[in-house]
């Protein structure tokens, strides 16, 4: 303590006590400033909860119809495999046809060449 304050018994008490009362006056509530316009928490925690709702609602259709697109893709790609694959069965087919037709019209040939030769 410092020799020239030559503070009592008395003036340390009152010290000390103003101390704890600063102290004290740390933990008490203060007085909140109230807003102009009153916070309708209610109200805006559903707007918030609308919000994701609709956030989500919009990413599932996106996914549902990704997925369509998908399913859709897939069906065309299968439809266009087996097209595909009809066009070449009917291009064998009409292959073996022509090589028939040329051969008979060989053989045709031939006997009338045949006769031909006969007489």
């Amino acid at each position: 303590m410092n020799e020239t304050q030559r503070s009592g018994y008395a003036e340390r008490l009152k010290t000390a006590a103003e101390a704890r009362k600063a102290l004290l006056a740390k933990f008490q509530p203060r007085a909140a400033v109230t807003a102009a316009e009153p916070i309708d928490r209610a109200a805006r925690k559903a707007a918030e909860l609308a919000q994701v709702r609709q956030t989500r609602a919009a990413a599932k259709s996106a996914r549902i119809e990704a997925a369509a697109q998908a399913l859709e893709a897939e069906r065309e790609a299968a439809a266009a495999i087996e097209a595909a694959a009809l066009e070449a069965k009917r291009g064998e087919r009409k292959e073996r046809k022509a090589l028939t037709k040329a051969e008979a019209k060989a053989k045709r040939d031939a006997r009338y060449a045949a006769r031909k030769a006969r007489k």
